[in-house]
């Protein structure tokens, strides 16, 4: 009998142990870091695949900044802190629980909204990733869990080609991204290990996998106070874009995004109209009735 307990407990041990609900887990992604970039391809099925040289290693200071904080919301907002002042508004973050509604990427740049059903969101922290314009990246959902001591959320999502990516390649169409994000003693660790598929005609081949980790180690917040002088003189353009998507997609079961219509590129016209709200040449009583303009003429 002593025998069997113990080889019980030790499977109890080995195995991932779900986190108390993991709200503590997101607030330790919060904050002022240094970050650290590496991608490298891996692996290719055709034997003539001539790998890209994407390895990338390079630190940047990156403010993850909490705009919505409560048991079941976090909403967190990434801006680069560039070495010469300059800030970059980057992408956005939100983790919400028992999330039911899930945003899927279908490639082409069409989103198509799904309701899972109570079992399957229970325990679990969705996070939705979105890009700078605050357009739709992925979604994807999973628990927090305790595995071999360490806090640990992982998802598998499809995605559009990353940004380091889009403008220079199109021989394929579709991340399809494995998270893994590893809470350490530092800050965390963003593990990645993707899969390039070419989608076309309702099958998907793949073209290459990739390994990537990204570093977030904790720095002293003053490292980011431009950071958030630059956030607060800009938050009332931005806040005001983020409810014009939510407008957008609580309206809609399926969106595409072009993002260049004629001359017009979407993101040069929401950063060109988010330094006229910072000089104060838009007014609050008009910026979502001009975002919500732009958008519609670049989303379908």
């Amino acid at each position: 009998m002593n025998k069997l307990l113990g080889i019980a407990m030790a499977a109890m041990l080995s195995a991932p142990a779900m986190a108390q609900n993991g709200k503590e887990n997101i607030d330790k992604i919060c904050g002022c870091f240094e970050v650290s970039f590496k991608y490298a391809e891996t692996f290719a099925p055709e034997k003539d695949y001539k790998f890209h040289d994407r390895e990338q290693i390079m630190g940047v200071t990156e403010l993850a900044l909490p705009l919505v904080n409560t048991d079941k919301k976090v909403v967190i907002q990434h801006l680069l802190v560039m070495g010469n002042g300059t800030i970059v508004k980057h992408w956005r973050e939100d983790w919400t629980y028992e999330n039911p509604v899930q945003w899927v990427y279908k490639g082409d740049k069409v989103w198509e909204k799904v309701t899972l059903p109570a079992a399957d969101v229970k325990g679990k922290w969705s996070q939705s990733v979105w890009e700078v314009t605050d357009a739709p990246r992925y979604q994807g959902s999973a628990p927090w869990q305790l595995v071999n001591g360490h806090m640990i959320w992982e998802n598998t999502a499809d995605a559009p080609l990353p940004r380091r990516e889009y403008t220079q390649r199109s021989d394929y169409n579709i991340l399809n991204r494995t998270n893994r994000l590893v809470i350490t003693d530092k800050g965390y660790d963003h593990n990645q290990e993707n899969k390039k598929i070419i989608r076309a005609n309702g099958t998907d081949k793949l073209l290459v996998e990739e390994r990537g980790l990204n570093g977030y180690e904790r720095v002293d917040k003053e490292d980011c106070a431009a950071g958030e002088k630059y956030w607060e003189e800009y938050k009332g353009f931005w806040l005001a874009l983020e409810q014009e998507w939510e407008k957008v997609l609580n309206a809609k079961d399926q969106i595409k995004l072009t993002e260049k219509v004629g001359n017009e590129d979407l993101m040069t016209q929401l950063f060109s109209m988010a330094d006229e709200w910072k000089e104060k040449k838009l007014t609050a009583s008009d910026v979502n009735a001009k975002v919500g303009a732009v958008l519609a003429k670049h989303i379908q």
